[in-house]
């Protein structure tokens, strides 16, 4: 783990020389190829690709830049704003793939809340593949932090890096207003029908059989795929005890960011941060 003492912030501070070259024409870049995915249980998943500034604007193959998968929380989607937002940021460093969680905006099925899940990201990363891209660098936040944790712990091989934000290390938190709401939305079927009509999340009425393996038991599995955790010091959601079991867990393999002033997941990640994200990224997958 590269941090040191307790509360020590590491931080990137290299910038890389992937930038958007003016003379290069928005025009001669493809437009974002839209389709859907079947995840392994027949699941089917929307899913966007974006090719990236920095594959076109360089003039090279895009197999020679990473392609970011995009896993996001609880209640996003596709065309959510802040989730496009995310998305380019990370177009100036490569390619980009950003998809729906199942139970979210146009993908089929219903929301198990980070368990099921893992197989919507495995299918968006094995899309990246195909698309010709050798470096795939999985960034989930909140919910999808804990989904690219699991991913990399179960499909060895499948990432080159890993960038969780906001993960929570352990399930069934409840020790803040806002996971106690999240678990009343999840549990009751009022919470349930809110859900659907006002959150547009359809969530699966089933509890977990068998739990599912928790992010901090997963953490110690991703090596020697670089991992990146990135958190909040004014996270409402999960306090700081989070990241640093997650970056315990990791050990010499993990780097941990705790960010001053920063809330959670998304909403609250500023463009510099994403720019720090991208850079180290785009070394952590080389």
């Amino acid at each position: 783990m590269s941090t040191g003492p307790a509360g020590d912030v590491a931080r990137s501070t290299t910038r890389s020389t992937i930038r958007p070259h003016s003379e290069t024409a928005a025009g001669d870049r493809p437009a974002p190829l839209r389709t859907f995915l079947r995840a392994a249980d027949g699941v089917r998943i929307e899913a966007v690709y974006n090719p990236g500034d920095a594959v076109y604007d360089a003039l090279t193959a895009s197999s020679d830049h990473p392609v970011f998968v995009v896993a996001h929380g609880f209640t996003g989607d596709v065309d959510r704003p802040h989730v496009r937002r995310v998305a380019a940021a990370f177009a100036r460093y490569g390619a980009v793939v950003t998809f729906s969680f199942r139970g979210h905006g146009r993908s089929g099925g219903r929301s198990t809340v980070g368990d099921r899940e893992v197989l919507d990201l495995a299918a968006a990363v094995a899309w990246a593949r195909e698309r010709g891209h050798t470096r795939v660098v999985t960034v989930g936040f909140s919910m999808g932090g804990s989904v690219v944790l699991r991913h990399a712990a179960l499909h060895p091989g499948d990432t080159d890096a890993v960038v969780s934000v906001s993960a929570p290390a352990r399930w069934y938190y409840r020790g803040t207003a806002p996971m106690r709401r999240l678990h009343w939305l999840v549990t009751r079927p009022a919470g349930r029908l809110i859900g659907r009509y006002g959150l547009r999340t359809r969530i699966h009425h089933r509890d977990w059989d068998p739990v599912p393996l928790s992010p901090v038991d997963a953490v110690p599995r991703i090596a020697p795929a670089p991992l990146l955790i990135v958190h909040g010091d004014r996270d409402g959601y999960f306090p700081v005890d989070h990241p640093l079991m997650l970056a315990r867990a990791a050990g010499d393999h993990g780097e941990l960011w705790l960010e001053p002033g920063m809330g959670h997941a998304e909403h609250a990640v500023t463009g510099e941060l994403l720019a720090r994200i991208g850079d180290w990224a785009v070394t952590g997958a080389g």
